[in-house]
């Protein structure tokens, strides 16, 4: 059942985010009811807004503690709409509809973890916010209800998308993520009343930090993100990230971590979670050109992440190109128009952070949890195995191609130089199939295999590999051993006159 938005009650604590919205609302010509400090934000913003003071004829009380407590307002948001009944009381009480509730907390949980007095936690205990999301998320029906400013975006998306107007299941997703918000919020009330666990120490719930997505892998899935990606980045510019955008951005931010801010200019171009460029050169614009160069076909739409502030002339080179995402720790002035030329491009600033020591998927009727994979072995722990032992140009192109080895999916070969990914073999199911295709690509967008050098992700069974990679020209090779005929790839290698290393550790990725 399609909705259109006619009206809309805005009060939130945080402003920043907001102003596309409130424009999209503006446009339409919604009339927008706020309060305080919101409806001078609005205002601000060149859009027209009544007061709640003017809709109910009473003021704010008590220092502002008592402001949308009002049965017009509360009324306008739970009369339901196919109820003759309610219609008809509306309209005896002059009660106007309200279509949406954007509401977002009072910071009860910082200001607790900022060390502040009770008194001042107290007053951070939000009375009316909370009721307008309980009564916005009860009639779903009939009132979208937005309680998070992580979600202004999605909102955002969503109204132009459908022209102002929502479905019932887009109302039903977004009630639900209310009272996830409603019952983490008390809970963390309760928590600081009894002592019992400090809100600000204590692991929060999987109901908080709620944002619905457009849909999930595919359009006929649902999808929600949990967490809080304000806390991982600053979204510059672009439309909000998808579910497979925010699949990508996960194994780019992994495998940029492989590559020290502190170190040579790094950069990576992933599509469906593999890299199909990666580079590190004395300059990021010469970094990206030689991490498009590897396959400028898949990098087509792809998710490009970098480890230096984007410059000016990195930028210029960008913007030829149509991707999702571009990640960095950092934009000069002089890059972002010209990255925010293209309207749903999405930048992100990524800020330092601490991820999670363990992986947990969901798997059958439960879940399953490792540690994260965070090995990765180098020249100190590679083992030489053969007559020949690499050269120091070659150790520094193994060390560089185990790094995308470890974080492309499984079964997987890489072809390398030092600094330069030439192509790899993904996903394949044996290990031969990884490496021709490897070898096919790297002909393909004309590299030359001649002193290259091969990393996988896992033992060789056999020592054809080793055979079809010499014979295309690789003269080093680094694997984990383990497997009962490792010497048969070994004495390969001896044969044609190729080094190999061992790393003792397995580096699987599915």
């Amino acid at each position: 059942m399609s909705q259109p938005i006619r009206s809309a009650l805005i009060s939130v604590y945080y402003k920043d985010r907001l102003g596309p919205l409130v424009e999209l609302l503006s446009q339409h010509g919604v009339t927008m009811y706020s309060t305080g400090g919101t409806q001078q934000f609005i205002e601000e913003q060149g859009a027209a807004v009544t007061a709640v003071e003017t809709l109910t004829g009473f003021p704010a009380v008590f220092g502002g503690r008592v402001k949308t407590l009002h049965p017009t307002v509360f009324g306008g948001i739970l009369h339901r709409r196919h109820e003759a009944s309610d219609l008809a009381e509306a309209a005896q009480h002059g009660i106007p509809p309200i279509d949406l509730v954007v509401v977002d907390l009072y910071p009860f949980e910082e200001t607790v973890a900022s060390g502040a007095a009770e008194a001042d936690v107290i007053e951070k205990i939000d009375i009316g916010g909370i009721s307008l999301l309980r009564a916005a998320a009860k009639n779903y029906r009939d009132v979208l209800v937005v309680s998070s400013r992580d979600q202004y975006a999605a909102v955002t998306e969503l109204l132009v998308q459908k022209n102002c107007a929502t479905d019932l299941e887009d109302r039903k997703q977004y009630a639900a993520v209310a009272f996830a918000t409603t019952a983490h919020y008390d809970t963390e009330i309760g928590r600081y009343f009894t002592g019992s666990e400090s809100p600000a120490s204590a692991e929060k719930t999987d109901s908080s930090n709620q944002t619905p997505l457009r849909y999930g892998e595919n359009p006929h899935q649902a999808g929600t993100f949990h967490g809080d990606l304000s806390a991982l980045f600053d979204q510059l510019h672009g439309k909000q990230l998808s579910y497979n955008n925010l699949v990508d951005v996960d194994a780019a931010v992994l495998l940029m971590r492989e590559f020290e801010a502190a170190g040579p200019a790094a950069c990576a171009i992933l599509k469906h979670t593999n890299a199909c460029g990666v580079a590190q050169a004395d300059t990021l614009h010469q970094a990206y050109l030689n991490a498009l160069s590897c396959d400028p076909v898949s990098a087509f739409g792809g998710v490009i992440i970098v480890n230096k502030p984007v410059d000016a002339a990195t930028a210029e080179e960008l913007n030829k190109l149509f991707f999702e995402v571009l990640i960095a720790p950092e934009f000069e002035a002089e890059s972002l128009p010209l990255l925010q030329s293209k309207k749903n491009r999405i930048l992100l600033r990524q800020k330092p952070v601490q991820f999670p020591a363990k992986q947990v998927k969901t798997l059958l009727n439960g879940t399953i949890e490792q540690d994260f994979d965070q090995a990765i072995e180098g020249a100190a722990e590679f083992k030489t195995v053969t007559e020949s032992a690499p050269t120091s140009d070659e150790v520094a192109a193994l060390e560089f191609a185990l790094k995308i080895c470890k974080h492309t999916k499984s079964n997987t070969i890489v072809l390398a130089r030092a600094g330069q990914l030439l192509a790899s073999g993904v996903g394949q199911t044996s290990r031969v199939d990884a490496l021709r295709q490897a070898i096919e690509k790297a002909g393909s967008f004309g590299f030359d295999l001649n002193g290259a050098v091969m990393a996988s992700d896992a033992f060789f069974p056999f020592p054809d590999c080793v055979e079809i990679a010499g014979a295309a020209g690789i003269r080093a090779v680094v694997q984990p051993g383990g497997s009962i005929k490792d010497q048969d790839s070994i004495a390969a290698c001896n044969q044609l006159g190729m080094a190999m290393v061992l790393t003792g550790v397995r580096h699987f990725k599915h």
